[in-house]
């Protein structure tokens, strides 16, 4: 007769071990390092105000108005390139509507120093504020060989900024063109890319940005079309969203906020 305690006490040894091999995997994929960033809602700044005491957009060889209102361009704030992010703070940031993982390629360029990282939001902010003043300029039918405008922000890479630094160039030399603020004296926040002939772009951590404009006061969100879904699945309460193609899309809704004529479109 087979001794069946034995074979038992067999399988139940064979389990243990399986299970400590894998409690054992376990703890260890929960500290290894993963190509994880945790992101967060960043700092607000506004195109029409000031940074460390100086106007963020400062314009020569044209007059301009005083504003109302404020124009808030919105970033994301990110764990550094250089660090270590286990398991656990993924898994964290999953649970909390206040944070979330996302791959570090899509925050960082891939394989750069911290320093060459830098250089390279530097270098991107840069070509994003002159795509800025040649799409401000060329809405406006006015020529860069006599106006130049200076930007001045400090603290905030990449080309994300691009339609708020328009918008805002914009409003200082000429408002709505009826005497009037863009804004209507809101405050308006958004994002995306610009392009010198006023095409707006897709940024990322859109549902992150729009807390941070709510968090700073905006009623209204100006978000590009492609990211539409992605910010209507987690808009705050009390945040209109306004989707924009183009600089032009973004004016003509600002116009219609404020009463001008035309429909404001929705996500």
């Amino acid at each position: 007769m087979p001794n069946v305690p034995s074979r038992v006490s067999s399988r139940v040894r064979a389990l243990a071990v399986c299970a400590a091999l894998v409690a054992a995997l376990l703890a260890v994929a929960a500290f290894a390092p993963l190509p994880y960033s945790i992101v967060l809602p960043g700092l607000t700044a506004d195109t029409l105000g000031k940074d460390r005491g100086k106007p963020v957009v400062v314009v020569s060889g044209t007059g301009t108005r005083p504003t109302t209102g404020k124009l808030l361009l919105t970033t994301i704030a990110a764990t550094q390139p250089n660090a270590t992010v286990r398991f656990t703070d993924v898994w964290h940031a999953w649970w909390d509507d206040q944070e979330a993982a996302m791959p570090r390629s899509s925050v960082y360029p891939e394989g750069d120093s911290v320093k060459e990282i830098e250089k390279h939001n530097t270098a991107e902010m840069a070509k994003s504020q002159n795509a800025a003043t040649a799409a401000a300029l060329k809405h406006l039918g006015l020529s860069s060989k006599q106006i130049q405008v200076k930007l001045n922000l400090a603290d905030v890479g990449g080309p994300s900024a691009g339609l708020m630094f328009t918008l805002g160039i914009i409003d200082k030399i000429d408002g709505d063109g009826r005497g009037g603020d863009l804004t209507g004296g809101r405050t308006i926040a958004g994002t995306g890319t610009i392009t010198p002939s006023g095409q707006v772009g897709p940024v990322g951590g859109v549902p992150l940005k729009e807390q941070a404009a709510k968090r700073d006061g905006a009623t209204v969100f100006l978000v590009p079309r492609a990211e539409c879904s992605e910010a209507k699945s987690e808009q705050p309460a009390g945040l209109r969203l306004v989707p924009v193609r183009g600089l032009d899309d973004a004016i003509a809704s600002l116009k219609a906020l404020n009463g001008h004529g035309g429909s404001v479109p929705s996500c």
